[in-house]
This record gives structure tokens, sequence and C-alpha cells, in this order.
């Protein structure tokens, strides 16, 4: 069973509080997301450590009920 958009995104805040994040289906089939997720406590963290932030707080479902996540990353500008 895919993984709803919210629960995507609430999982991500649940582990980065401070975290904006926007969830997009890209096929509309549950199963493919993009993310972009924007939070202060990636300043001066390079990209893969952020990614990896986020990849932790989806706690291994990445390649089981979520199949596939295209992932973006920042801080608040």
């Amino acid at each position: 069973m895919p993984m709803a958009a919210d629960e995507i995104a609430e999982l991500i805040r649940g582990a980065i509080p401070d975290a904006q994040v926007e969830i997009s289906d890209l096929a509309g089939d549950g199963d493919h997301y993009a993310a972009k997720v924007v939070s202060e406590t990636f300043r001066g963290m390079p990209r893969v450590k952020q990614h990896q932030a986020v990849y932790s707080a989806l706690g291994g479902r990445m390649g089981g009920v979520l199949h596939a996540l295209q992932l973006t990353t920042g801080v608040p500008t």
C-alpha cells in the first residue's frame, strides 16, 4: 500500500521540526513523489547529509512502501 503525501510530510516534520515541507505526487499513483524540504538545521551541512537526514526521518520506508522520492533540500533564504 502506497504512502500518502501528508504521511511523508508528517514523518519529515517529526524528525526535523522546523522543516518547511512540500510534497508533490509526480505520477498520480501515490508511489512517485517529489519533496522539497527547507530547514535552518541544514545550514552548513553538505547536501548529501541533508538528504541523509530526510531519508533517516522516513525510517527505512524508502524502497518499500515509499517507492520513489525526488528530493530537493535547502536552507531558508
